[in-house]
């Protein structure tokens, strides 16, 4: 976890009463969160926020002090990151699955209006980090996606001869550790939800998009 900037947002009175208004959908990659997230976006009318699309400018506002394993992440090269190294020890050393940066996150929702409702996705959503934050548990879900369903996705939406793991020196090697490394972070997902008491919803080749936007709204209870 991030220290200082999520602690000293912590300790302020009433964070869950002031973020109740968000809805969260954490999850494996690849298992149809931002799908599903612009779908309850556009059918409620609510604002969304994809943490995805904010990494680069969470990255810019850390310093080595508060994200050591996102500066030493930075750092490496392109092979460093995905070919020299176990997918347990990217796993274990990966800066969002470590949470730094997530009191970053709440910082941008404790500024938002709290009209409309905000729907809030991204792999950074970890469950114990968010259930402190829950006004109600029904407010968020974590999507768990099979590694048959997470590869079709990955690949119905990569070109080919495109993307990082083609500017390493071994692109089936990097695909293969990360693809390895995302089932053993599924996996901690399903064992923390379970632990926590929080919904997950399992997701494989068999869920439709409408399937899992129902699923979904049916876990929001809207």
């Amino acid at each position: 976890m991030q220290p200082g900037r999520y602690e000293e947002v912590a300790d302020t009175a009433g964070l869950p009463a002031r973020l109740r208004h968000v809805f969260w959908i954490g999850g494996g990659s690849g298992a149809g969160k931002s799908t599903t997230a612009r779908r309850l976006a556009g059918r409620y009318g609510w604002r969304l926020y994809a943490t995805d699309d904010v990494m680069r400018d969470h990255a810019g506002r850390t310093t080595p002090e508060e994200a050591p394993f996102l500066h030493e992440f930075i750092a490496m090269d392109m092979d460093q990151r995905w070919v020299d190294r176990s997918p347990e020890v990217m796993l274990e050393t990966f800066h969002w699955f470590r949470g730094e940066g997530f009191g970053l996150i709440v910082e941008d929702l404790l500024r938002l209006p709290p009209k409309p409702c905000v729907i809030v996705e991204g792999f950074r959503l970890l469950p114990h980090l968010v259930k402190p934050l829950l006004a109600a548990p029904e407010h968020a879900v974590w999507l768990l996606p099979t590694p048959e369903f997470r590869q079709a996705a990955i690949r119905s939406r990569s070109v080919p001869g495109e993307g990082f793991l083609e500017k390493t020196r071994d692109p089936s090697k990097a695909g293969r550790n990360l693809a390895e490394r995302d089932r053993m972070f599924t996996r901690r997902l399903k064992e923390e939800t379970e632990r926590l008491g929080l919904r997950a919803i399992h997701v494989d080749t068999t869920t439709t998009e409408d399937d899992l936007a129902e699923q979904v709204t049916t876990a929001f209870r809207l």
